[in-house]
C-alpha cells in the first residue's frame, strides 16, 4: 500500500535505528526507546545492525538529526550496504522528503512501523478495516513523498502538471476510501455495541497492559481457551471475550490489545470500538512484566492511556507477571553474580514496595509456569463478587 512497506513475511532486512536525546528525554530513556524500536523492527522482520543517538535541544525540523549526524548515517549505510533506516519518532512529510534525499534509501518512522505490524497481525475484517483506516490517515498528508522521483528527472517542465494532478487524484481516492472505512467501522461498532448489550448483566473484567506482558497467556489460563500468544509485540489485535466461572461466579473476561509508548493517534482513533471494551469494563486487571527493567515506566504509559480513554474510576487489580524471570535492577547493574531467580519467594516479593503500589490489590504470578494462579483467581473472585453485590443487592444467590 505504501512505499517502504515492510511485512513480516518478507526476507529479513538489515536496518539502522535513529533517535534523539533532548532536555525532555534523558539519554538512558532515549536508549530504552531505541531498544523498544529494535524489538518493533524485529517483530516486523528487520535486523538492527546499529543505533544512532544525538543530543539536541529538539529534533531538527528539517532532518530530525543534525547535518553532521545525517552525513555519519549516510556514510555508514553506504559502507555497509544498508537500505533501511528507521527513526524513533513520527516524521513530518517534509522531514521524510528531506531525509530520503540525503540518505537515498528507504525511510520509516516509528508510527509507520507500528502500523505495519498491526497490518501483519490483523486477522478479522474488523481489525483489517481499523488498520487500513489508520494507514490511510497516516498516508494522506505524505502523498507528495511518493512523487519525488519526478524531481530527479531532467527536463521537469511539463511534468509538474501531471504530477500535481496525480497527487490530487490520489488524495481524492484516499479521502473517499477513508470515508468508506469510517462508515464501515461505524456499522461494525454498532454491531459490537449490540453484542456487548446482549451479554446480559454479567460483571465485565478487562485484561489491560503494555504489549508483550503476557495478557493472552493469562487469558488462556483463566478462561481455559486457546488465544494466540507469542513473545512478540502485538501478537493479538482482536479483542477476545470469554465467559469465565470461578467457583459459582460467572463473569466476562476480555483480552485487549496491548499499549505502547508513542502509540500512533490514528490507531487510537480507529481502534475505538476495541478500546470500548476497556471503557465498559467493571474491573481492570492490569498486567505488568516484572522481569522488564523499566516496568514502572510501562505502568505509567498504560495508566496515562487509560486515563485518556476513560475518566471514570474503576477498581484495578495489579498483576506482576513473569516472576520466574525477575531480577532486581540494582542486582542486574551492580552484582556480577546476582541472586538466582528461584530464590525470590512470593513472600519476599510481597514485602517489596510493589505490593503497596497506590494501595491497589497486587498479585505476583508466573502465567508461563502457572505459579500463584489460584491466589489470582481468589482475588478476582472476591472483587467480582463485591461488584455483583453492589449491582444486585437483593440477589442472594452468590452471597
Amino acid at each position: 500500500m505504501q512505499e517502504g512497506h515492510v511485512t513480516v513475511d518478507e526476507v529479513e532486512e538489515i536496518c539502522v535505528l535513529v533517535g534523539v536525546v533532548t532536555p525532555e528525554i534523558k539519554e538512558d530513556t532515549a536508549q530504552e526507546y531505541l531498544d523498544e524500536l529494535e524489538f518493533l523492527a524485529e517483530t516486523a522482520g528487520a535486523i538492527t545492525q546499529k543505533k544512532f543517538l544525538q543530543k539536541l535541544p529538539m529534533a531538527h525540523p528539517r532532518t530530525y538529526v543534525g547535518k553532521g549526524k545525517i552525513q555519519e548515517i549516510k556514510d555508514y549505510i553506504k559502507e555497509n550496504g544498508i537500505e533501511l533506516v528507521i527513526f524513533d519518532d513520527e516524521l513530518s512529510p517534509s522531514q521524510l522528503r528531506n531525509i530520503e534525499r540525503e540518505l537515498e534509501c528507504k525511510i520509516l518512522d516509528r508510527n509507520i512501523l507500528i502500523l505495519d505490524i498491526f497490518a501483519s497481525r490483523a486477522r478479522t475484517s474488523h481489525a483489517k478495516t481499523q488498520v487500513e483506516l489508520a494507514q490511510l490517515q497516516y498516508m494522506l498528508p505524505r502523498l507528495t513523498r511518493m512523487w519525488t522521483h519526478l524531481e530527479r528527472q531532467k527536463g521537469g517542465i511539463g511534468l509538474r502538471g501531471p504530477g500535481e494532478s496525480q497527487i490530487e487524484s490520489d488524495r481524492r481516492i484516499i479521502q473517499m476510501r477513508i470515508s468508506l472505512m469510517k462508515e464501515k467501522l461505524k456499522e461494525i461498532d454498532k454491531q459490537m455495541s449490540v453484542q456487548r448489550g446482549n451479554r446480559g448483566q454479567l460483571v465485565r473484567v478487562a485484561l489491560v497492559g503494555y504489549t508483550n506482558v503476557g495478557k493472552s497467556t493469562l487469558m488462556n489460563l483463566l478462561s481455559k481457551s486457546d488465544v494466540f500468544a507469542e513473545n512478540k509485540l502485538f501478537a493479538t489485535l482482536d479483542t477476545t471475550v470469554r465467559k469465565v466461572v470461578i467457583e459459582n461466579l460467572p463473569f466476562l473476561l476480555t483480552d485487549t490489545v496491548g499499549f505502547i509508548r508513542k502509540l500512533p493517534n490514528q490507531l487510537v482513533e480507529s481502534f475505538k470500538s476495541t478500546l470500548d471494551e476497556v471503557r465498559e469494563a467493571d474491573l481492570l486487571v492490569h498486567v505488568l512484566d516484572i522481569s522488564h527493567a523499566n516496568f514502572e515506566d510501562q505502568y505509567e504509559v498504560v495508566n496515562e492511556t487509560l486515563s485518556e480513554l476513560d475518566k471514570t474510576e474503576k477498581p484495578v487489580i495489579l498483576v506482576f507477571n513473569k516472576i520466574d524471570a525477575y531480577v532486581p535492577v540494582e542486582q542486574m547493574e551492580d552484582d556480577p553474580n546476582p541472586k538466582q531467580v528461584e530464590h525470590y519467594s512470593l513472600e519476599e516479593l510481597k514485602k517489596t514496595w510493589m505490593s503497596k503500589l497506590n494501595g491497589t490489590t497486587c498479585v505476583f504470578i508466573s502465567a508461563q509456569d502457572k505459579e500463584n494462579i489460584e491466589e489470582l483467581k481468589d482475588v478476582i473472585y472476591k472483587e467480582v463478587q463485591r461488584i455483583f453485590k453492589i449491582r444486585y443487592p437483593y440477589n442472594n444467590f452468590l452471597y
